[in-house]
């Protein structure tokens, strides 16, 4: 859930179980690449992919609606219609304060 593991394996590079000589026995390739890319792998996250949206004008928002107006049976009547065009996502941002990452083996409590 929310994750990009493959979860075939108990792999978990950050737990310090698992080499790249246990991968090359198994011959997994895919943990053998996962092992080198995690040498010094830290369980903290600095960056998030930003859920908000620039529009034409600058404005930054999770969403933009514009005002329509609707004329049905003679009334006028003004609706929202939301906009989903000319949208440029944020991107990455870097977070004030880090976070530990979801997968994450470990219990953290406070006693």
């Amino acid at each position: 859930m929310g994750g990009s593991g493959s979860k075939s394996r108990g792999f978990w590079p950050f737990s310090g179980s698992g080499s790249v000589d246990d991968a090359a026995k198994d011959g997994d390739e895919q943990s053998m690449a996962r092992v080198r890319s995690f040498p010094g792998a830290t369980p903290f996250v600095f960056t998030r992919r930003s859920s908000l949206f620039f529009d034409e004008d600058g404005d930054l928002a999770h969403e933009f609606y514009e005002e329509t107006i609707v004329t049905k049976n003679g009334h006028k009547k003004a609706k929202l219609k939301r906009v989903l065009r000319n949208l440029t996502p944020q991107g990455i941002i870097k977070l004030d304060h880090p976070c530990i990452h979801v997968d994450f083996p470990v219990v953290i409590c406070e006693a």
